[in-house]
Parts: C-alpha cells; structure tokens; sequence
C-alpha cells in the first residue's frame, strides 16, 4: 500500500522521453480530466488501478510542453495501431478533441499523420516526379488524384496541379480540401490499382488525408511559383463552393499579411529569424509593414537591419521573395507550435 511520503511529487516537471508507460497513462488520465478518467479507470483490475493512482499523485504540474508531447505519442500509437485494430484513429480523435477541443485535435492529428508518411505501398508512388505523376493520373478520378496529392510536399503538389487540366485541377482543388482520413487498407488498395498501371511507366505515390490546410499549402505554392495561376484557382473553387473557398483561403498567409499581427506576435517572430533575411525581405517591401517589423525589433536591431538593406544595393527579385518565404515559414512553424495565432481574414491570401 502507498504511504503519504510515497506520493510525494517531485519537484521538477518531469521529461515525457524519460517517463515510464505508466507515467504517461497517469498524465494522460490528469490532462483528459475526472469524468474520462473515470471511464477508464473503471476497465482496470485493481492492482493496475493502484499503480495508475499512485503515479497520478506522484506527478506534478503538467506543462503545456508535457501534454502536447503526450497527446502526440499517443496519437502516434493509435495511428500505427490503425492497420489492425478497428478505431485507433477514432480514439485519437476522440481523446485529443477532449483535451484540446477540435481545431487543435485536428491540426495534431494532421501533423502527426504526416510524420508517419504514406504506408509501404504508397512510398515508390511519392518518389515520381510530377510530370511522370501526370501521365499516370490524367484519366483517374478527381478524388484519386487527391489522395496522391496529398501525400506530396506542397511545391511537388502545386507543380502537379499546373500540369493539369484547368477543369480537372480546380476539381481535384476541391477535392483535396475536404478530403478526410483515409484508412489505410484504402491507400494500399488504390496504390496497388496505381502501381499494376505504371509497369510500363514509372512510379508514383499515395495519400494520407488532405484538408483545408493542405489545399491551402498547395495554393500557397503554386501561387509562389504562377501568382496569377493560384489566383485563378481560388477564384474557381469560390464560385463553385464559396464556403470552402473562404476557408481555404483563410488558412493560407503571405510576407504582406505580416502586417495584421499584432505587435507581440511579431516580437516573437523577429526573435526567430535572421536579421540578414529581414533585411532582404524589406528590400522592396510596401513602407507601411516596414515601418511595422522595424519596431518589433529593438532601436538598435532596426538601425543595424536598416543599413545592411543600404549595403545590399542591387537584389534579384527571386533573392528577396526567397527571404520572405524563409520569414513566412518560420511565422507558420511558431503557428503550429501554438506560440502564435494567425487571425486571418478573407484578404489574408497570396492570391488576393
């Protein structure tokens, strides 16, 4: 039996990679809260009750770093446990709602089922390059060439997408943003159709869920690549489904939408980037958000960035829209870590 002193927490948060299993079992009954706890508590046998109470005593505060690190392992679990055991991704989904709500469970999920990449038979598929993926997938179904996509990396994806018929790309746009989780017997069959059809070809690769956020990854870089090819895009799948529309566009963010941040965000921004690739940002940036990530930055940091942009004299357009997308991925990086928050609006889009 547990004595008093036994149950003393230590005074240190401890680290998730040096948790034991029944650690974590106990952190994640604190962070789902008393009545799931409950639920769960009640399939255990009595001797595995007591562990999990005493380790659940025992624990300490659990920071924000401690449950996003759990709720992330055990998402990854569930994930690989998929294959076999029927809901592994419902219980995910149903846990990380009740602990994060439902934006957050979701964008969790994504990441994490992104981590994992495309399940075997998907692999040699990812590796084809997008026009040999053109080729392959021209006559296929719009969905199907969703999932293909949504396996690729945003620049890969957007150059499949410009490859593509203008009608059947704004379909397959569609298509992608509402794509939900696909199980992973549906990937491997699909896959294999693919893979039978490519023997006098080439090699292509699957899905694993789109999304809004997915879509909105692809415009972003199409539009970097083709503005006006992005533009149009958008501009068709809003006509089509006006709702579906905003939410993609709401999702996507440029150099220029830095300027809607308020100033707190932004200093947590500026902390993180190289001043030499603001410097370059600026070059050619409207005066207004100058003047706004200048004073982000302390007096004598804006002073030191304003002269390095004296010193760059000439500078390739492709250089300073370079430095912008290095500053435009680290403000997502902070997004996804949850460190800042991006209140789009509808004018919040490369392709405005």
């Amino acid at each position: 039996m547990a004595t008093v002193a036994d149950l003393s927490a230590p005074s240190a948060p401890l680290e998730v990679s040096k948790m034991t299993k029944l650690q974590k079992l106990a952190a994640l009954l604190i962070i789902l809260g008393p009545e799931s706890a409950s639920a769960i508590l009640r399939t255990l046998d009595p001797q595995a009750l007591e562990a999990v109470s005493v380790e659940m005593a025992r624990l300490p505060m659990i920071t924000q770093e401690m449950r996003q690190a759990i709720l992330a392992e055990i998402s990854e679990v569930a994930l690989a446990a998929s294959t076999a055991v029927p809901g592994g991704m419902s219980f995910a989904q149903t846990v990380l709602e009740k602990a994060l709500g439902n934006p957050q469970a979701s964008e969790l999920l994504d990441r994490v089922a992104h981590a994992h990449g495309p399940p075997p038979a998907m692999q040699r598929i990812v590796r084809m390059e997008p026009r040999q993926l053109v080729n392959l997938l021209r006559d296929e179904h719009p969905q199907t060439i969703a999932l293909v996509a949504s396996y690729l990396s945003p620049n890969r994806a957007s150059e499949l997408l410009s490859l593509l018929r203008p009608e059947l790309r704004d379909q397959v746009i569609e298509r992608l943003a509402t794509l939900a989780p696909v199980p992973v017997e549906v990937v491997e069959t699909v896959a294999e159709v693919l893979n039978r059809q490519v023997q006098g070809k080439t090699l292509r690769g699957l899905t694993q869920t789109g999304g809004v956020k997915t879509a909105a990854d692809v415009l972003n870089a199409l539009a970097a690549q083709d503005k006006n090819l992005g533009k149009a895009i958008l501009a068709a799948l809003e006509e089509r489904n006006a709702e579906l529309g905003q939410a993609i566009r709401q999702k996507m963010f440029t150099f220029a939408d830095l300027i809607q941040l308020d100033v707190a965000s932004l200093q947590k921004i500026m902390r993180e980037i190289d001043m030499r690739d603001l410097a370059l940002a600026l070059k050619k940036a409207d005066p207004a958000l100058k003047t706004k990530l200048l004073s982000a930055i302390s007096k004598r940091a804006a002073e030191t960035v304003t002269e390095e942009m004296s010193f760059l004299g000439s500078v390739k357009l492709k250089e300073i829209e370079a430095a912008q997308m290095r500053i435009v991925e680290v403000v997502r990086r902070l997004e996804n870590d949850g460190e800042i928050e991006l209140e789009a609006s509808p004018g919040n889009s490369l392709v405005t």
